[in-house]
């Protein structure tokens, strides 16, 4: 097996609570909220503002490593706040709190693709966010894994971002990742998972992809029903068309988009000569719907050998289930590496696995992904 640098994996847990502001114009959210997270022994509440004007005034004295902000509040909504806020914090992960609707999920990705870290989907009243126990879940683990990012990024043990600590990068290099040997063929199917970090790492690849694609793509970001939607037209829009949240039954067809619609899973059947998608409300799996082992192991029963797998940055161990079928057929996986990782939680679980034939940053992945489908060695 070759190898690939592997970076400093996430921050150890440590003593010191995690920093966390909560920005929303609501007094009774800001409280339910604050009372999760400093029920969590790893969570400190260093402010709690009604609008993004009060955060901006407060956010370098209190010095927090994650923010949660709402996007509509008075005097200054959440996506104004954000660009004054990480350029105050250098490096400070903020999460967008939004319901679901179409306005609010296209601000969202708005707000990623302006250097927001996350979303999060919020109840769409204080009666369902008191036993919105998923949410609640969500939100700490997110928070969590956001700010301990922010520790591997910046080398911050819990002080809180200084300007001078926030600007230094730590990266270092301990040890080797096993590579498995690329079977140097073409691959006439791509197939893309994602979470946390996913749309920003989606746009800025696609960006690069544009026009250059002969296969069906499919891609799976842990995303809720009309998010999806969203994040479907703002790909159609950088790829000029041709990309569209999957339909059951819809024929595969070469370089079309497929993206896995909120609360479905998407995996691909064979069906006489074509292979078509099939949508499924099975059970979720990883605690997502959709989720990329459906899909990965889907493929890799239908294209085997023939397909490209892809994990971006995102939470949790989502695709290395599906990633260790992708091997066993001999098709390809590449990884995103931590350096570039919002969270390296889904790439690094297949890294570490053993079972990727490339492990790349951001910047490498697209032309990673041209070399494997054309056949060329890597």
């Amino acid at each position: 097996m070759s190898v690939a640098p592997r970076t400093q994996p996430a921050v150890r847990p440590s003593a010191v609570p995690f920093r966390v502001m909560v920005v929303d114009d609501s007094a009774v959210i800001r409280g339910l909220v604050g009372r999760w997270l400093t029920a969590d022994p790893a969570v400190q509440l260093v402010a709690s503002c009604p609008n993004g004007k009060v955060a901006v005034n407060e956010v370098a004295r209190v010095r927090p490593e994650v923010v949660i902000l709402d996007i509509e509040m008075p005097e200054m909504d959440g996506l104004t706040a954000l660009p004054k806020l990480i350029a105050a914090v250098p490096g400070l992960k903020v999460i967008m709190a939004s319901t679901l609707t179409l306005k609010n999920a296209d601000i969202s990705l708005r707000a990623l693709a302006a250097g927001a870290a996350d979303y999060i989907p919020k109840p769409s009243s204080t009666s369902e966010m008191t036993g919105a126990d998923i949410y609640k879940r969500e939100l700490i683990e997110k928070v969590k894994a956001l700010a301990a990012a922010f520790r591997q990024a910046t080398g911050s043990r819990g002080e809180g971002p200084t300007p001078a600590l926030a600007r230094k990068l730590v990266p270092v290099v301990r040890g080797p990742i096993a590579l498995r040997k690329l079977n140097a063929r073409r691959r006439n199917v791509l197939a893309i998972g994602s979470s946390t970090g996913g749309p920003q790492a989606l746009f800025g690849l696609f960006q690069e992809l544009k026009g250059k694609l002969d296969v069906p793509v499919l891609i799976t970001q842990h995303m809720p029903k009309t998010f999806t939607t969203i994040l479907a037209e703002h790909l159609r829009r950088i790829v000029g068309g041709n990309c569209d949240e999957a339909k059951d039954g819809e024929r595969l067809k070469p370089g079309c988009l497929y993206i896995a619609p909120g609360d479905q899973h998407m995996t691909v059947v064979q069906q006489g000569a074509e292979r078509v998608i099939k949508l499924t409300q099975d059970p979720p799996e990883n605690f997502c719907r959709p989720a990329v082992d459906p899909m990965f192991r889907s493929l890799a029963s239908t294209f085997g050998q023939g397909m490209l797998a892809v994990v971006l940055t995102g939470m949790g161990a989502d695709g290395l289930k599906g990633g260790r079928m992708v091997a066993e057929a001999d098709g390809a996986l590449i990884a995103q590496d931590e350096a570039t990782s919002v969270v390296w939680g889904m790439p690094g679980a297949v890294a570490t696995a053993g079972i990727c034939n490339a492990v790349v940053p951001l910047s490498q992945v697209g032309s990673t992904i041209l070399k494997v489908l054309q056949g060329a060695p890597l």
